[in-house]
């Protein structure tokens, strides 16, 4: 297995670089003399993403560690607490580290230490999988939620010197089709890892050695995805003649920053009702379940079809966020999110949910590609750890109570309301992204003194 494994691997990584050097980088600004470490960055981080994605679809935090969470309490709460802790782990500690990466000369070396201990844990979980039920269930639970935490923390504190890294060594130009690469990359073989996945669990007939192997293959992957992400080609930056900020000094900087760059609050805004928007995707299956009578077959397809739609639109709203501006292309993604809520309410019959998927995975990829691009065009070089760690944290609790909100109005009202909701946030999310906001190049960040330069002086 190990031998084929590896065969995989080592075609995924001739294709992407085929792909990369003859479609996706074919643009003027790679005729440069860094062309070639710009094509290999590019090639390197997508396959680390690629393997990435392909080691959570063994591991996902939606299907797989929730089935096995399940074999050891029977509490809904513990088990639907896994997946938000996956997402808010990812944005809630960016913040922590953005004081420190704003003073690296290289990120690489940051992120590669922060993220062998996101990885790593996968092994771990193999191993409770695999003596669990050996184990008092309790104590298997707590050290399963042991390590999904620190997973997700290590993502959360790896995640801004990583937008930092990727900002410095993609060109702006590139940075939409990039993401949009990447994403795809990540779901295609999120997806095949998914049904292979399920085949382990059904061939384990309810063994938990079935986890612990699809715990294994993750880890794995997550390693293999590592040797890629070490590759990463990155040059030193100029030092900084300022120092690090420290206690009051670094919150007020971050004051200044919110207080400064109108710009930036109002995408962080739009960040927020986004998560409102896309509340409905949470229960369109459920829905289809309970008001068409969808049997499980059909869900699958509609599942398969979302994931389809999201893998063709990264890439393509990549492209056209570059080519276009991402404003616009996060503008129609929210209207997209919209739209497909709308389309479910409204829904007659099973077979209008097929146009609620496709529409939702589009809106999928418009939203992951372009928010990430818009986010590391705000601010100066110097400050973008501070925009990053903001951009991200600030949105953390709305991504984790709008599940929580949307489930509860779903319970106390109906599904249609919750749709209701989401539509209209994502027209409102489409109007301001489109007529309020601006591209982040025309911010006044350039105009006005740097927000470490206003924390200095307001310090004691």
């Amino acid at each position: 297995m190990c031998i084929r494994l590896h065969g995989a691997i080592a075609a995924i990584w001739r294709s992407a670089r085929i792909w990369i050097e003859t479609t996706a980088l074919k643009a003027p600004i790679l005729h440069s003399e860094n062309s070639r470490n710009v094509r290999f960055n590019f090639a390197v981080n997508v396959t680390d993403g690629g393997l990435f994605g392909m080691a959570l679809g063994f591991a996902s935090f939606v299907t797989v560690i929730p089935l096995f969470v399940n074999t050891l309490t029977n509490s809904s709460i513990l088990i639907g607490l896994i997946a938000s802790i996956h997402m808010v782990g990812w944005q809630l500690p960016q913040i922590l580290t953005a004081n420190r990466v704003a003073y690296l000369l290289r990120f690489k070396p940051m992120v590669m230490f922060m993220t062998l201990h996101e990885r790593w844990p996968f092994f771990g979980l193999a191993l409770i999988a695999l003596f669990s039920t050996q184990m008092d269930k309790r104590v298997a639970l707590a050290l399963t939620f042991v390590m999904v935490i620190i997973h997700a923390l290590m993502g959360g504190l790896t995640a801004t010197a990583w937008q930092s890294m990727i900002a410095k060594i993609i060109p702006k130009e590139r940075r939409g089709i990039f993401y949009g690469t990447q994403s795809a990359a990540a779901n295609l073989l999120s997806s095949i890892a998914a049904v292979i996945a399920g085949l382990i669990l059904a061939a384990a007939s309810g063994s938990t050695v079935g986890f612990a192997l699809c715990f294994f293959l993750a880890g794995v992957l997550m390693m293999a995805s590592l040797g890629f992400l070490a590759q990463t080609r990155e040059s030193e930056s100029v030092k900084r003649e300022d120092t690090p900020l420290k206690g009051a000094a670094f919150r007020r900087s971050l004051v200044a920053i919110l207080r400064r760059d109108r710009n930036f609050r109002i995408f962080i805004i739009t960040r927020m009702l986004i998560q409102i928007a896309s509340v409905g995707s949470a229960f369109y299956s459920v829905y289809a379940v309970r008001r068409f009578e969808v049997d499980a077959a059909m869900a699958g397809v509609l599942t398969g079809i979302y994931l389809l739609a999201a893998t063709i639109s990264n890439p393509v709203c990549g492209w056209l966020g570059d080519k276009y501006g991402h404003r616009r292309m996060f503008a129609f993604g929210a209207l997209l999110a919209g739209t497909s809520a709308f389309i479910a309410l409204m829904a007659t019959s099973a077979s209008w949910f097929i146009i609620v998927f496709i529409l939702f995975g589009f809106s999928h990829g418009a939203q992951w590609t372009s928010s990430n691009a818009l986010l590391l065009d705000f601010g100066s070089e110097k400050d973008r750890p501070f925009y990053v760690g903001l951009g991200n944290t600030l949105v953390a609790p709305v991504t984790l109570l709008t599940p929580l909100i949307g489930g509860w109005l779903s319970d106390a009202v109906s599904f249609e309301a919750t749709f209701l909701c989401a539509s209209a946030a994502g027209v409102l999310t489409a109007i301001i992204a489109f007529f309020v906001m601006r591209e982040p190049k025309h911010s006044v960040i350039h105009t006005t003194p740097e927000p470490v330069e206003l924390a200095m002086h307001a310090s004691p």
